[in-house]
């Protein structure tokens, strides 16, 4: 009898919530209205956006109490509403989820009021349960009549608001253009990279180097000693391209991941990181490996993360953590340090890998991948990385 009397007051609240949320969903229409006119007559039209976006954030909260009732969680698919009117304005009109929020709305005027229902249940619940339960020793069978009526309205709403099939695709459309672009613009700005190194770098020393033999060349006859220090600086010369051209190509796909798999290759990175770096896998040596893209991404985030605690946290062990799961790779860095780690995104350059946070996410976002930053101020900071691969 207790736990109805509980169920039926928890039950109570959510539909009296629901029953103010209804109250103000009529009030809504008010804005509705003056926003359609507003549109019709043009001079209003950039209300339109901010319309939806409210009317979003009133469906966000009924679909947080559903969810909440029904223990679990309502996605939500819909299109920013960021940048100029224009794409404002479209995403607004077009956006599937818009329409799926105004069909909850007029279903929520209908049934929002079923605390109407539950209220009556109460003085009849309290004498009938108390009799047929409380002397009878038997089930209470009137006050669980309040909390069906919550599930009945949790429900409704859990199947008006969870997104059409069409909204998720529209979604999923939506951030694989900024994927994608991005992309791009990481692999432009790579490229740029890699001409630069090489325009200033080892063209720079092979030129010197070509030099230097010519001169040891029209010196060797006539001062042997001049044209032998020549050469040793040639030598020396050929040695710095070299490594230069090492670096260059480590740059673009390090050659240990080929040889010696990701995990020997951080095991490879940690050794010449400033940190203390403890690297664990649950690879077997028989275990298939990620393909080479996604090895090569997981690899150059663990590499700029582990530069980043090196700079910035102050720690000195981090830790690194490859796990195989059903849908990828997973790759999880954590660092003792102080904290407090945040994207700053560059008003130059685009960013690609090695630029910090922000470069490191569209790396992964390129591969559909997700990552998750955890760095609270005095730490400790965890970057957990998620990539799909079929293995």
């Amino acid at each position: 009898m207790r736990e109805a009397v509980r169920r039926a007051g928890r039950a109570t609240v959510y539909l009296a919530a629901s029953a103010g949320l209804t109250f103000g969903s009529y009030l809504f229409i008010t804005v509705l209205l003056c926003t359609v006119i507003a549109t019709v007559a043009v001079v209003g039209v950039a209300m339109l956006p901010e319309t939806v976006l409210l009317m979003r954030r009133w469906a966000g909260a009924k679909r947080t109490w559903a969810g909440a009732w029904r223990g679990e969680r309502i996605p939500e698919a819909y299109l920013p509403l960021t940048g100029p009117l224009r794409r404002r304005l479209r995403h607004a009109v077009h956006d599937p989820g818009t329409y799926a929020d105004l069909r909850w709305m007029v279903a929520q005027y209908l049934y929002g009021w079923l605390v109407c229902l539950a209220l009556p249940l109460w003085p009849v619940g309290l004498a009938v349960d108390g009799v047929w339960s409380g002397l009878l020793g038997r089930q209470p069978f009137v006050l669980p009549l309040i909390g069906r009526l919550a599930d009945r309205d949790a429900a409704w709403s859990a199947r008006l608001l969870r997104p059409t099939p069409k909204a998720l695709l529209t979604e999923r459309v939506e951030k694989l253009t900024v994927t994608r672009a991005d992309a791009l613009s990481a692999h432009d700005a790579e490229l740029r990279r890699i001409e630069r190194d090489l325009h200033d770098g080892t063209q720079a020393r092979l030129v010197a180097l070509s030099m230097r033999l010519g001169l040891a060349r029209r010196a060797y006859d006539a001062d042997p000693a001049t044209a032998r220090r020549l050469l040793d600086d040639a030598q020396d010369q050929a040695e710095e391209a070299l490594a230069e051209l090492r670096h260059v190509v480590r740059g673009i796909h390090p050659p240990i991941l080929t040889d010696r798999g990701l995990a020997g290759a951080l095991r490879a990175l940690a050794a010449g990181s400033g940190l203390s770096v403890g690297i664990t896998t649950d690879a077997t040596d028989n275990a298939p490996r990620a393909p080479a893209a996604v090895e090569a991404a997981a690899y150059f985030v663990v590499a700029e993360a582990l530069t980043n605690a090196a700079k910035h946290s102050g720690a000195e062990h981090a830790e690194v953590r490859l796990a195989h799961t059903r849908a990828g790779l997973q790759v999880i860095i954590r660092d003792e340090g102080c904290g407090g780690a945040e994207e700053r995104p560059s008003t130059s350059v685009p960013l690609v890998g090695g630029s910090g946070l922000l470069g490191m996410r569209r790396r992964v976002a390129a591969l559909d991948g997700t990552m998750t930053v955890t760095s609270p101020v005095g730490g400790p900071t965890v970057i957990d990385v998620e990539l799909p691969c079929v293995w």
